[in-house]
């Protein structure tokens, strides 16, 4: 394997459930068989007529992630079966969200790469002849087999939206976000963790009455983004949701739910629950200023949890969902797709089906990832089943909700823009929901 690694890799983020026991299947499961099936041993297996061919990979997740670790031993895999050689490239989210167009209509593209899901993101490549229709692949290696029908709502797109349609993506792990808490910090200044949405707000009042910042994020990425979401969907229900992700009704923009989120924000900035200083910081600043202690709280995504568990060493860890809620942001985990002018289609699906099988997953599950095909008995690691059962939690009332960014191709640039101006008072709540909702309402408003 060549590796090469551009920048630091940052990673981000299907209303559904990512249920172990439903999704496992062992190898007499699936129906499908082929060289690189989930049944076939890896040590035993020669390798095909590939030498000289190379496949080109890109990813954009942390060197510690549980799906970096899972997908690492996949290239090992790959590479003993197949005889063929794997280019992997780290990119960063950013990188690949601002060029994925550019780069995926040129010689530049890679065979394989992770991608988010999601109307504005893989719908919008799907539509635009971008990425290469898997269901042909599907077929072969029974993929749909592995992934339940909520997992598989952003790997399918008819005229860009999700749901239904070709198969244009694989997911291999699931996602949603929650709160990481310092127990440390809380026990140090005599805080229960919060169960309530007050009991939160009284634990954020009582930290700043002891000069302490409750909670970092950043608003220049998504953290922050995905926290005034949070908000929203914690008044919202599934219609509401649907309308919003899927243009099933209109938004009210100055409605309820919208206006709770950002007068919340603009509440919490102004007491001091959140310092003006994310504005400009990064989501990598805000994650590893909670890994080093310095906050009690960071509102992110599971793909932090493997890197959390290595990293965090100076206090105790905890995970809570956020309170006072049934809807959650979160789905699928991001895609494998590949590309039109891929020139190794078959081995990108071969790679693909790899990362599916059973001993790929367990890394995943038993280094701080969540599995979508994984056997339950599998996932011993006591962290992991944490996760997992916090997660279950979620799906047990269908609360997945996907992310605020999916809903336009240019949202996640837009709400990050709003927010930055609206933590840095130079708009109030009223202005900020104006200003997104005709930017919402100028891609959406045509396709109702």
């Amino acid at each position: 394997m060549r590796y090469r690694t551009t920048t630091a890799a940052a990673a981000v983020a299907a209303a559904g459930a990512l249920l172990l026991a439903a999704c496992s299947s062992g190898p007499s499961e699936n129906p499908t068989t082929s060289p690189t099936d989930s049944s076939t041993d890896s040590a035993t297996t020669e390798p095909s007529d590939n030498a000289g061919r190379t496949l080109t990979l890109w990813h954009y997740e942390g060197e510690d992630s549980a799906m970096a670790q899972g997908w690492n031993r996949a290239i090992e895999i790959f590479e003993e079966e197949t005889g063929a050689k794997v280019d992997l490239e780290i990119k960063t989210f950013e990188q690949i969200n601002a060029t994925a167009s550019q780069i995926l209509n040129s010689d530049e593209a890679p065979d394989v790469m992770e991608y988010n899901k999601g109307n504005a993101t893989a719908g919008l490549l799907s539509q635009q002849g971008l990425l290469a229709p898997l269901d042909d692949a599907v077929a072969k290696y029974g993929w749909d087999t592995k992934l339940n029908e909520a997992l598989a709502t952003t790997a399918r797109y008819e005229d860009g939206v999700m749901g239904s349609g070709s198969w244009y993506g694989i997911p291999n792990y699931g996602e949603f976000v929650f709160l990481y808490l310092n127990k440390d910090l809380f026990a140090e200044h005599d805080i229960e963790i919060p169960t309530t949405f007050d009991e939160l707000t009284a634990a954020m009042d009582a930290f700043v009455a002891d000069g302490v910042t409750p909670m970092t994020s950043s608003a220049q990425e998504y953290p922050l983004g995905q926290m005034w979401y949070q908000l929203a969907i914690s008044k919202a229900d599934r219609d509401w949701v649907n309308a919003y992700q899927l243009y099933t009704d209109t938004v009210d923009w100055q409605g309820p739910e919208i206006s709770f989120a950002t007068e919340t924000l603009a509440d919490w900035v102004a007491k001091g629950y959140l310092s003006t200083d994310i504005a400009g910081q990064a989501a990598e600043d805000a994650g590893v200023q909670f890994i080093n202690g310095e906050f009690p709280m960071f509102f992110s995504g599971s793909w932090w949890y493997g890197r959390m568990l290595t990293e965090v060493t100076s206090f105790e860890l905890g995970i809570s969902n956020f309170p006072g809620t049934t809807l959650t942001p979160g789905s699928s985990g991001n895609l494998w797709v590949v590309p039109e002018r891929s020139a190794n289609k078959d081995l990108a699906e071969e790679f693909i089906d790899i990362t599916m099988r059973p001993e790929i997953q367990a890394i995943i599950g038993n280094t701080g990832g969540l599995p979508v095909a994984a056997a339950v008995e599998d996932i011993t690691d006591p962290a992991s089943q944490a996760l997992i059962e916090l997660f279950n939690v979620v799906n047990e009332r269908s609360g997945l909700a996907f992310y605020p960014d999916w809903a336009t191709p240019t949202m996640y640039n837009d709400l990050n823009a709003a927010l930055q101006e609206l933590v840095n008072g130079t708009i109030d709540p009223a202005e900020f929901q104006s200003q997104l909702g005709e930017q919402y309402e100028a891609f959406v408003g045509p396709l109702r």
